[in-house]
């Protein structure tokens, strides 16, 4: 498995488009096996036995389980890596993949993974950064496709259309295995912020969602101009005519054209809402070039009440809500999921009290 950047994660990598390819997708091309869909069924995964809908189910977790500060303020002392997500798991029912930004995670892994979660735990998992108009590196590939691609200057990928089918199949091989054990959330699309209205159309869009189309997929746009003026209804009616799932942020109040806006809310696909938490520093976000500056920020009380209070309303509008904590600095995330969980009720201790039991 490729190694991440050291010190970096999916949210902060500086992005720029690739290069536009008319011919990029052949959706029938790809003989991938449709999983059971969601609107055949209550609830996201066959674990889950409840048979009315009322309010939504909110499963609340991180964008990923290992960063730096989980490690060194969160975990306890000593914990060896491969009890880290088990231990997780114990506190919260859902994380965000993000390693899958950067290559295709190994059959293994991810039967691993599996094995140490419970039953009921989910995993929504962040799409390669090829499928997202992010420059890529070649090396960020599997090795047999970077021995095929094409490269510019910089080593930058050169997209294809054999290239991103060949890496989407193999990046669904892994998935499948999420799928056969019954945790498999939603895949997330995080667009690149250059990814604009002025460079791009959102119908480049519908190749890859009609593709995944037997799959939750939810979108992050990352540039503010798709979600102003007569723009945003179009962006909404988009993501909604493909039962696609928009992803509603709590960011920073700024009107810099890489935050979205946190005053848009909606539900495009009534089994899952979702809900990322960047924090609120504006200066850090825009400014920051690592997660850890990118997204320094701990919510207070009165701001974890405002987002269960916004949870609330969301669930009553899908079978289920998921809610990422992103502001990975130090320990913020999982502080905050876990404060976050006791304001919804679903646990009863603090997180200080919480860890003192371990």
């Amino acid at each position: 498995m490729n190694q991440r950047p050291s010190g970096y994660e999916p949210d902060e990598l500086p992005g720029c488009s690739t290069p536009r390819d008319e011919n990029t997708w052949d959706v029938n091309s790809l003989q991938i096996e449709k999983p059971f869909h969601l609107d055949e069924r209550i609830c996201l995964s066959p674990h889950r036995d409840f048979v009315e809908w009322v309010s939504g189910k909110i499963l609340i977790g991180t964008a990923s389980w290992s960063d730096p500060g989980f490690v060194e303020r969160w975990y306890p002392k000593k914990l060896p890596a491969g009890d880290r997500l088990p231990w997780y798991a114990q506190h919260f029912d859902l994380v965000e993949v993000n390693s899958t930004f950067y290559s295709v995670p190994e059959p293994r892994m991810v039967e691993r993974w599996c094995a140490v979660t419970p039953d009921e735990f989910t995993f929504d998992v962040k799409l390669h950064q090829l499928f997202s108009f992010h420059s890529t590196p070649a090396k960020l590939l599997p090795p047999d496709l970077q021995r095929r691609v094409e490269t510019d200057a910089k080593g930058r990928v050169k997209p294809t259309r054999d290239i991103q089918e060949a890496l989407l199949k193999a990046f669904l091989r892994a998935m499948a295995i999420f799928r056969s054990a019954g945790k498999m959330g939603v895949l997330l699309l995080q667009l690149s912020p250059a990814f604009s209205p002025r460079k791009h159309e959102l119908n480049e869009l519908e190749p890859l969602i009609e593709t995944l189309n037997g799959y939750e997929l939810a979108i992050e746009f990352r540039n503010r101009n798709w979600a102003i003026g007569d723009q945003l209804q179009s962006t909404i009616d988009l993501v909604r005519k493909h039962g696609t799932i928009f992803v509603n942020v709590d960011a920073p109040p700024s009107e810099h054209f890489t935050v979205m806006r946190s005053d848009v809310d909606e539900v495009t696909n009534s089994n899952v809402a979702y809900l990322r938490l960047h924090g609120r520093n504006a200066k850090a976000y825009i400014t920051g070039k690592t997660v850890a500056a990118r997204f320094d920020y701990d919510y207070n009380e009165k701001e974890i009440a405002e987002v269960a209070e916004r949870s609330r309303k969301f669930a009553k509008e899908a079978r289920e809500l998921h809610v990422i904590f992103n502001n990975n600095n130090l320990d913020y995330a999982p502080r905050a999921g876990l404060r976050l969980r006791k304001a919804l009720g679903q646990i009863v201790n603090t997180p200080a009290e919480t860890l003192e039991l371990f």
